[in-house]
């Protein structure tokens, strides 16, 4: 008898391994499938409404009505002072906001952070785009807007009209913004 007789695995695969690879390969696209078609542009996009009514106070004291931003393309960054890549991509979106402003696009920065903290960063780093104090209710609200994994940072844009065109998990980059400015 020789080795190769007693190892299975050292001769051609069996039909069961075969069986099982298939099995396992179409549970992982189907997997894949159902993920992308949950996070897909426009999915859930009646969960935008949840924003409007909402109201965040703001690092300077103020409040930010989010209903004062209807009717005009909005990008919603999810973002904290602990994040790096949020950090990083700050000054990417205050470009952004600068740019297309006059072309009717909206910015606005809520912060999953101690509002202390915020507004510390903000005095070293400050950004022409409002910014709201979102606290833990902003992770809930960013879940209802499609970020299932929770993670920072996580930005939505949304059409003029409050549906969802597009949602990014991590750090944006110029080519995404360039691209969401074409949809508003």
């Amino acid at each position: 008898m020789t080795t190769d007789s007693i190892n299975p695995a050292a001769g051609p695969p069996s039909r069961r391994r075969l069986l099982y690879a298939g099995v396992a390969g179409a549970a992982a696209i189907a997997g894949a499938g159902v993920a992308l078609w949950k996070v897909r542009p426009g999915a859930g996009s009646d969960t935008a409404a949840l924003l409007w009514p909402l109201k965040f106070d703001t690092p300077a004291g103020s409040v930010l009505d989010m209903q004062t931003l209807r009717g005009k393309p909005l990008v919603v960054n999810f973002w904290a002072t602990w994040c790096p890549p949020c950090v990083e991509e700050l000054p990417l979106l205050d470009g952004f906001y600068r740019q297309n402003s006059s072309k009717g696009w909206q910015v606005v920065g809520l912060a999953i952070d101690q509002p202390s903290a915020v507004r510390a960063f903000l005095q070293r780093t400050p950004v022409s785009f409002p910014v709201g104090m979102a606290g833990l209710g902003g992770t809930e609200l960013g879940a209802a807007l499609g970020n299932l994994a929770g993670g920072l940072p996580f930005t939505v844009a949304l059409g003029a009209g409050g549906l969802v065109l597009q949602r990014k998990m991590g750090r944006l980059s110029p080519a995404d913004l360039a691209q969401w400015s074409q949809l508003g």
